[in-house]
Parts: C-alpha cells; sequence; structure tokens
C-alpha cells in the first residue's frame, strides 16, 4: 500500500531529525512527560562578527519582493530566521512585534524569513505567513526563503535566529532574543535591545553574545 501524504511527510520529519542529529549537537527537550523528545532544541551557529550581511531576494506570503539593497539607507538591519509554528518563536513574537516598531521608528530596519521546508511543514507556507504576520502585527517584510539558499548563506540554525548588521552592513550582533524561553520568563527582547541601542548611539555592542536557541530548521531531503 502506497503511503500515504501524512505518513510521507512524517518520515520527511524523521529523516531530516536524524541527519540534524548526527551533525549539530543538540538539547532534546521533552515537554509532554514522556521519553519521546517533542521537539528539538538547537542552539545559533554564532556568525563571525564583521561578516558583510549576505544578499537575498526574496518574496512574501503575497509575492512582494525585498532584496537586501532595500535596506540601504537604514541605520542597521536586524535579519530574524522565524516561522510559524515553533514554541520558541510563538514566545516571542509579540514581543518582537513590539521590538520591530520601536526601532523601526529610530531607523533600524527589520527583515524575516522562514526557510523552513513547507512541504514537509505547510503551516509555514505563505497562508501560514500571513496568518502569523497579521496576529503578531508584523510591521516588516515576512519573506519565504523557498531554496533555503539564505538560511544556508547566513549559517542560521535554528528559530528564532537573529542577527544584527550596521550601517555598513557588517554583522555586530547575533544571538538571543533574552533569556526567557517558553515556560521560563517573560520575553523582553532585553539582549537585542542592549546591541541596537549601542549601535544607535556608537558605542561598542556588548559582549558577550549568547547563542540564540530553538527548533532547527527544517532543512530539505
Amino acid at each position: 500500500m502506497a503511503p500515504t501524504s501524512r505518513q510521507a511527510r512524517e518520515a520527511r520529519r524523521v529523516a531530516a531529525m536524524d541527519r540534524l542529529m548526527t551533525s549539530r549537537p543538540q538539547l532534546l527537550l521533552f515537554v509532554d512527560g514522556s521519553n519521546i523528545p517533542c521537539m528539538a532544541a538547537t542552539e545559533s551557529t554564532m556568525l563571525a562578527l564583521g561578516t558583510p550581511a549576505p544578499a537575498f531576494r526574496l518574496a512574501d506570503f503575497n509575492g512582494k519582493v525585498s532584496s537586501l539593497e532595500d535596506f540601504a539607507a537604514a541605520r542597521g538591519l536586524v535579519v530574524a530566521f522565524i516561522c510559524n509554528h515553533c514554541p520558541y518563536v510563538k514566545h516571542m513574537r509579540n514581543e518582537f512585534a513590539r521590538f520591530a516598531r520601536d526601532y523601526q521608528a529610530q531607523g533600524i530596519s527589520v527583515v524575516a524569513i522562514c526557510s523552513n521546508d513547507t512541504s514537509a511543514y505547510p503551516q509555514d507556507g505563505p497562508e501560514g505567513m500571513a496568518e502569523e504576520a497579521r496576529s503578531a502585527g508584523y510591521t516588516f517584510p515576512y519573506l519565504l526563503d523557498a531554496t533555503q539558499s539564505v538560511a544556508r548563506a547566513y549559517d542560521a540554525a535554528c528559530t528564532p535566529d537573529l542577527y544584527l548588521f550596521d550601517a555598513q552592513r557588517k554583522l555586530v550582533y547575533r544571538g538571543q532574543f533574552d533569556d526567557s524561553r517558553p515556560g521560563r520568563g517573560t520575553p523582553t527582547g532585553k539582549d537585542l535591545r542592549a546591541a541596537c541601542d549601542a549601535l544607535l548611539s556608537g558605542a561598542g555592542v556588548p559582549a558577550p553574545q549568547k547563542p540564540s536557541l530553538g527548533c532547527n530548521i527544517k532543512w530539505k531531503s
């Protein structure tokens, strides 16, 4: 008997998890009281500071295209790899939307990118992205990286994975939004806000920088 589409998606999910488990250290979170890991918590790779922002040209859920060059006049640029279903993103999405409004008003642009495999995770596709942007109140482009090439260029690993580039588009911060996690603490964006404040004031961005932690990006088979 041929596998159903649901069975095929699950097989792809398991295969992707197996590949990830052999390629990158992870923490497995047991969130339902069972001995079955419900989600893999992956740290960001901490791309080298000073790295130039990799170029991108991607469409949002309505087909509107945005590119790195569109933000050339911004005093800084936050690039956030997120998705719709990840508990770590759900935990911080409202505060992230507030953060974006606060710093867009000060000249820092924000763009979010979903790089998950939407064949295996259709809830992360354009329809789900549109609903997520509406319900969370996103005021920035939310783009689909269908080929996953942009995520690879940024060495993104998890959702959320956050990057702050200065006016010359050199990386000055990468890491966590703040110390809170699902079920632990209230999101404030303390770490990313401190980095943005330092950038705007001309001061050095605070160190050390702590990795973000979230669901692994769902890579294609």
